[in-house]
């Protein structure tokens, strides 16, 4: 199966809606999204979630017998809603609880996907060569080091990229390069181990730091009110191309990778 494209999915905001609760019913309406949603996902009525749990993009809804595996692909997103209420255009699933509460995804462009395992999940196919979550012990300078040392591609790409790092979208790309000191366009077999040192406890930092805030400015979850479960946080260089550095005052600047924005400070990131 080909990696989804990168949209956060909020465990935080939707555990405390499962985490115990019993799967009443599953509404599957369009069962059309980027894989068909098997038919196997029926088996989940009936368990109860034992944990809610995300591994790089993708939820992971576990329970004794098997687990869920959503994704929101680009334009999905996830609500809590109480028992009958009312269905938009784009509502595909629903997941009834017995608390009276039910997880609907909306999704416009059917990217996302939601299927169903027995197997252990880390064993399946989307899941299976992804690299380790950045706030484990596993991710480390030395690792960062040692995985780069044949890659030409950008350091900005390098980190991004799932199969080195899970976790690492492109604003917190963008923020933990600016607060370690590394040009976004560096090649990643040019940084050196005390740089990469450097990088890794910026991300965990920044991660960290982003969680405490809420994430960022992503509304891929709402709760029954509406309101987003994700808010603003300070962002140092991330959407503040031309702005003074709050570093050393110098402008912003910006360039474009892999059709992302990418900002940096000339001076605090120089190029070598």
């Amino acid at each position: 199966m080909p990696e989804l494209p990168e949209v956060e999915v909020s465990r935080q905001g939707i555990t405390p809606f499962m985490l115990g609760e019993t799967v009443m019913r599953v509404v599957v309406r369009n069962a059309s999204l980027r894989w068909p949603i098997p038919g196997e996902i029926q088996d989940m009525v009936g368990l109860t979630i034992t944990g809610v749990r995300r591994r790089a993009k993708y939820l992971l809804l576990e329970t004794d017998w098997g687990t869920a595996i959503l994704h929101l692909g680009m334009s999905g997103n996830l609500k809590v809603l109480p028992h009958g209420s009312p269905v938009g255009k784009h509502d595909h699933v629903d997941i009834e609880l017995g608390n009276g509460k039910l997880l609907r995804l909306n999704d416009p462009r059917r990217f996302g996907c939601l299927l169903w395992t027995r197997e252990p999940v880390e064993q399946h196919p989307l899941l299976a060569k992804l690299g380790p979550e950045p706030l484990t012990d596993d991710f480390d300078g030395d690792y960062l080091y040692q995985r780069s040392r044949k890659r030409k591609i950008a350091v900005k790409q390098f980190i991004m990229d799932n199969h080195v790092v899970v976790g690492v979208g492109n604003i917190y790309a963008n923020e933990s390069l600016f607060s370690a000191g590394i040009h976004p366009q560096r090649a990643a077999n040019e940084v050196g181990p005390a740089q990469y040192l450097a990088l890794a406890g910026e991300i965990k930092k920044v991660l960290a730091r982003a969680i405490t805030q809420g994430g960022t400015t992503l509304k891929d979850f709402t709760g029954s009110d509406g309101k987003p479960g994700y808010f603003v946080q300070e962002l140092q260089v991330y959407g503040r191309v031309d702005q003074p550095c709050s570093a050393c005052g110098a402008m912003l600047q910006e360039v474009r990778m892999g059709g992302r924005s990418t900002v940096f400070c000339p001076l605090c990131q120089p190029k070598r």
